[in-house]
């Protein structure tokens, strides 16, 4: 029995309970701590936290002064009742309405529960309306990925990214049989051209790895936690790739004809971008960048109104592909 406060006879629920005041009441309590006021041991308060956890509280915990303590993201007391304005309302459905893409996952159905407690509180004909406005914009599900067949395991990278577990994943790689086991802290999802990415620091490897969430096969979430690092900034992380594939950046010039030049010329590919126009109409566009075979995928997309000047190898590349479609159309 642990020295301090003598043990107090009652329930894990009645204990449970004495813990969660507890740490409202403080912004910060250790294990230590939380040991002594209720007069068990360690392993017991780890047991009690989890309980605290799987009841819906969002409990976290960081370092302070070199102690670990537990706090919640919020003071559930202290939550004001939140207003939206109807403009405010109309753009969450607009919001809404793109969200089909995630249909299957455990976010689109959180998506549907906030807006039934939205419409819950809104007269019957300006819910009516809200719905028909989320309606209107329909999004593009061309190529769309379907996320049914992960949901379960989706949940429980929710609950891990939230609660910072580790996890053990199992993930197959495009053209490999069986699922390797990767080790990983889990340490953001990236939302890519319609697709979901985990993005997290793989053990095995020792280094961050992007993992496309479709392929992930098992996750198997762990009682040990991690500390994110303070210094991660995923956008940072990702600031010198073309989209999610970090590699040596290099030094990338197209040439777009005049009949596409406006239109790629006034997007942002990159945030490296540079745009040349030409006398002709035509278009450079600029940038240093990682990501070879995403870098190729955009120039053909654009077929003969992209020419890659350079890197030289780059274009030696994209010629030696052109050439191998021409030929299955001789």
């Amino acid at each position: 029995m642990l020295k301090g406060k003598p043990a107090k006879k009652y329930s894990q629920a009645g204990r449970v309970h004495d813990i969660i005041r507890l740490i409202e009441a403080r912004h910060g309590v250790t294990i230590e701590e939380m040991a002594e006021e209720t007069g068990v041991n360690r392993r017991t308060i780890h047991r009690d936290l989890n309980a605290i956890q799987e009841a819906g509280y969002p409990l976290v915990s960081e370092r302070v002064e070199g102690n670990k303590v537990y706090r919640f993201l919020t003071r559930f007391k202290d939550v004001p009742p939140i207003n939206f304005t109807l403009q405010e309302l109309m753009t969450l459905s607009f919001l809404r309405s793109q969200l089909d893409i995630l249909k299957g996952t455990p976010f689109h159905e959180d998506m549907e529960a906030i807006f039934r407690k939205v419409n819950s509180v809104l007269p019957p004909r300006y819910a009516a309306h809200m719905e028909r406005i989320a309606r209107v914009s329909l999004p593009l599900l061309q190529g769309g990925r379907d996320y049914g067949r992960v949901a379960e395991e989706l949940k429980f990278l929710r609950d891990a990214l939230l609660y910072q577990y580790r996890v053990t994943l199992g993930y197959r790689s495009p053209g490999k049989g069986e699922a390797a086991e990767y080790r990983v802290d889990p340490y953001t999802i990236i939302f890519y051209k319609g697709g979901l990415y985990l993005l997290g620091y793989a053990h095995n490897r020792q280094a961050l790895r992007t993992f496309a969430v479709e392929r992930i096969e098992r996750v198997v979430v762990e009682k040990e936690r991690f500390e994110m690092p303070e210094s991660f900034r995923p956008e940072e992380q990702l600031k010198s790739a073309f989209g999610i594939v970090e590699e040596e950046a290099m030094e990338v010039s197209v040439r777009f004809s005049p009949q596409l030049a406006g239109q790629v010329a006034e997007r942002v590919w990159h945030p490296t971008q540079r745009v040349e126009r030409e006398e002709d109409g035509s278009a450079v566009i600029s940038f240093t960048a990682g990501g070879r075979m995403e870098i190729v995928s955009w120039i053909l997309s654009y077929g003969r109104h992209a020419e890659v000047l350079e890197p030289l190898d780059l274009r030696e590349e994209v010629k030696g592909i052109v050439a191998k479609m021409a030929k299955i159309y001789v």
